[in-house]
C-alpha cells in the first residue's frame, strides 16, 4: 500500500513537472523578446513590451498622450489625424530589414513609415517618409484602391492582390520591410506583396507625378527615422524588431 502511494506521488509530482516545464517553454517564445539566433544574427528590439523607451513623438521629445503600451502592445486609441499623433525611433537606419506585428480596428487606418526626416516646414512623418500602407481592406469607408491597401508602399506602388493574405480585422498580422540600397520588397503574413527601386527613373517619374508631387522632401532622404502612424484609428503593434544591413 505504502508503494502504491509513492507511486501515486511520484506520478502526480512528474505530471506538474511536465506542466511547468511546459510552461517554461512556452515563455522562451513570448513576445518581444529576441530569441538566441536572433541576438547572433543582429537584430534589435524596438519594443520591450513593457515602456515606450526607444520612441517618441514627431518633432517632440514626448510620447503622444493617445500612445501607452497595453498587455505587451504599443498602441493608441486613435486620437490623432491626418498632421497629429504618429510615433518615431529615437534612432536613425537607414539600410534595414523591419519586423513586427499589427492588429487594427475596423475601418482603421495606420501606416508603418521610414527615411523620416524631422524640418520646421514638414508638418507630418509623411511629408518626407515612405509609408507601408495598414488598414481595414474590406471595410475602410469609401474603399480601397491597390495603391492604398494593406502592405501598398502607399500612393507609389500598388500590393500584388495574388499574393495577398490578409488576416481578419482585430486579429493580428505580420508585416515585414526591406530595404537594401534602394532595393525595397514589402512582405504580409509571410509573402511578399510589392517590390520597387527607390531613386530610378521610374520612382522620380512616379514622385514628378502622383500625390508627392507637392512634397519636395518625400523620399529623399537615404536615412531617417522609422514611424507608426496613428492616423485616428486604434491600433496595436508588436514584436517590432530591425536589423540594420
Amino acid at each position: 500500500m505504502k508503494n502504491l502511494i509513492k507511486n501515486r506521488n511520484f506520478l502526480i509530482l512528474l505530471i506538474i513537472s511536465c506542466i511547468f516545464l511546459m510552461g517554461c517553454n512556452t515563455n522562451t517564445a513570448q513576445d518581444n523578446v529576441l530569441t538566441k539566433q536572433e541576438k547572433e544574427d543582429g537584430w534589435k528590439l524596438l519594443f520591450d513590451g513593457k515602456t515606450t523607451n526607444g520612441w517618441r513623438g514627431y518633432k517632440t521629445n514626448d510620447m503622444p498622450v493617445a500612445w501607452k503600451v497595453e498587455e505587451g502592445t504599443l498602441m493608441t486609441i486613435g486620437a490623432g489625424g491626418d498632421i497629429m499623433g504618429d510615433i518615431i525611433t529615437t534612432d536613425k537606419y537607414d539600410n534595414f530589414d523591419l519586423k513586427l506585428e499589427w492588429k487594427l480596428a475596423p475601418e482603421g487606418n495606420s501606416g508603418i513609415l521610414y527615411h523620416i526626416v524631422e524640418a520646421p516646414e514638414l508638418e507630418a512623418t509623411y511629408f518626407s517618409g515612405p509609408e507601408y500602407q495598414i488598414i481595414d481592406d474590406l471595410g475602410f469607408p469609401g474603399g480601397v484602391t491597390p495603391y492604398n491597401s494593406t502592405g501598398a508602399d502607399y500612393a507609389m506602388t500598388p500590393a500584388d492582390s495574388t499574393q495577398k493574405n490578409l488576416n481578419p480585422i482585430n486579429t493580428w498580422n505580420s508585416s515585414r520591410i526591406v530595404f537594401n540600397k534602394g532595393k525595397v520588397t514589402h512582405y504580409l503574413n509571410g509573402k511578399k506583396i510589392v517590390e520597387f527601386t527607390a531613386w530610378n527613373d521610374e520612382w522620380d517619374s512616379k514622385v514628378a507625378k502622383g500625390k508627392w508631387k507637392n512634397f519636395p522632401a518625400y523620399g529623399k532622404s537615404k536615412t531617417g527615422f522609422i514611424g507608426l502612424q496613428d492616423h485616428g484609428s486604434k491600433i496595436w503593434f508588436k514584436n517590432i524588431k530591425i536589423k540594420e544591413l
